[in-house]
């Protein structure tokens, strides 16, 4: 993982998953040919397809972003596929504009804020042709609590993340929460307020079992940032429809209008920092 700033690496793990959930057939579909070609040699129809450009872009209360890329084929070996010819403005119902200005490694970047209510649309222009989406800006949620459980599941004790957080009263809402770990990408999930409206909220996060010594289990003093954003129903789909593409074995929904692939969302956002320690776990009542 490139480590540039904090922010920026922080972007590098989220198209990182992006990456990974939208090939994640191509890559179930490499092992396979993988394990039977110990036994056969088998003769693979590939074709070469033009690279996608991939865009993932933000306005927030913290300012503005957006990261530009391309898709490679599997025998290209470039080792950077970052865009840094793009023009990117963004346009607020408002009447605010904003031009985000290239930074490094494909990431463009404004410091200036977004504001709840307000209807964002960006355009990415790259050699002539345009990419565009919107996103409206909703309020800041607030966290209650996180911690850990152990939850006993057919006689098997699980280590269980919980957080609760307060619904904005009066309106329909939907929530992003997004935990790192050592300053990588660890677990997400995205939620929408329908089974308890104007009351607290839970996401539970399941990590692994008692014992376990899979890769993914939490370590004594592992640093986690919590991070809770509320966002449209539009980014919302979008998330959605990626959290269940492995069941579905679809790709995300389009987000952009163009061509492009990725998505951008208007969000407001809270984050919370937790060192864990197995002393403080709780047991479910």
């Amino acid at each position: 993982m490139r480590k540039v700033l904090v922010e920026s690496g922080k972007w590098k793990v989220e198209r990182d998953y992006f990456c990974r959930r939208v090939f994640s057939f191509l890559l179930s579909l490499s092992s396979f040919l993988v394990i039977i070609s110990c036994e056969k040699e088998i003769d693979i129809d590939y074709r070469s397809v033009d690279p996608i450009y991939v865009v993932e872009a933000s306005v927030s209360d913290d300012g503005m972003k957006a990261r530009v890329s391309q898709t490679q084929d599997m025998d290209n070996n470039n080792t950077t596929s970052d865009v840094a010819n793009a023009h990117i403005k963004v346009t607020g119902s408002d009447g605010s504009e904003t031009s985000l200005s290239y930074r490094n490694k494909g990431l463009y970047q404004s410091f200036a804020t977004g504001k709840a209510g307000v209807t964002y649309e960006i355009d990415v222009e790259i050699d002539g042709h345009h990419y565009t989406s919107s996103s409206v800006m909703q309020r800041r949620p607030s966290i209650n609590k996180f911690h850990f459980i152990w939850k006993d599941i057919m006689g098997q004790r699980f280590l269980v993340g919980e957080l609760l957080f307060q619904d904005i009263p009066n309106q329909d809402n939907w929530y992003f929460m997004h935990i790192y770990r050592n300053n990588i990408g660890y677990r997400w999930a995205v939620k929408r307020d329908d089974s308890n409206p104007n009351k607290e909220q839970q996401q539970l996060f399941s990590i692994a079992s008692e014992g376990s010594n899979d890769k993914d289990m939490l370590r004594e003093g592992d640093f986690l940032h919590i991070e809770l954003r509320t966002i449209d129903k539009r980014a919302y789909d979008y998330l959605y429809s990626m959290q269940i593409m492995n069941n579905t074995g679809t790709n995300p929904i389009a987000n952009f209008t163009g061509g492009c692939l990725g998505y951008f969302s208007a969000y407001s956002q809270v984050t919370l920092d937790y060192i864990y320690h197995e002393a403080d776990v709780d047991e479910e009542e």
